[in-house]
């Protein structure tokens, strides 16, 4: 498989205004992907898969912030299925990964462990929100995706705070990095095993 793709992860998971729930925890309700080119440049596949959540619910927050809606998270796959089309659809314990920031691989990270389902990434994983930041001198506060867009000069393409709409977003800041020559080249990658 080659190493020119990259697989652009955006996860949106339960969230609440205030803590969560007693006996609840964030679990992942949408992957959102785009696969994007590094030699070129150019965002080659836009996909997302709703989750089902186990142990929480879709509040009225997490609804008005993802428009996702307790109704369409129950009609979502489950996890362990959510990760099997990650590593069959889209080679995920293959290709390189990158998302906006750590929260995503930290996320999957403990759903993994939480639930006992295998961890579907590989180890090279990029922080694209600290690529963007160096690159644009912002090392003291890394912009959101939504500002660094506005950095780039670039729209905001789809609803914020949907998976596959933001994996799309964070494709185009990919694509941006590439074309300034600033994206890691996959085989130069630092490993790093999951912490599970």
């Amino acid at each position: 498989m080659s190493t020119d793709l990259w697989n652009i992860v955006d996860v949106e998971a339960t969230c609440w205004k205030g803590p969560p729930p007693p006996g609840s925890a964030n679990e992942i309700i949408e992957v959102g992907l785009t696969v994007v080119d590094a030699a070129s440049g150019e965002r080659r596949g836009r996909h997302g898969v709703l989750v089902r959540p186990r142990r929480s619910e879709v509040s009225p927050f997490c609804t008005e912030l993802t428009g996702i809606t307790p109704e369409m998270a129950a009609g979502g796959v489950g996890f362990a299925e959510a990760c099997r089309w990650l590593a069959d659809e889209h080679g995920a314990a293959e290709r390189p990964w990158a998302s906006w920031g750590d929260y995503d691989r930290r996320q999957f990270e403990r759903q993994c462990a939480m639930t006992g389902v295998g961890y579907p990434f590989g180890v090279r994983h990029v922080n694209a929100k600290k690529v963007f930041a160096e690159v644009h001198g912002m090392r003291k506060r890394a912009p959101g995706m939504a500002r660094a867009l506005e950095v780039a000069g670039l729209p905001l393409e789809g609803r914020h705070h949907r998976g596959e709409d933001d994996a799309w977003n964070i494709g185009a800041l990919v694509a941006h990095l590439v074309a300034r020559d600033a994206w890691p080249d996959a085989a130069v990658v630092v490993d790093r095993a999951p912490t599970t």
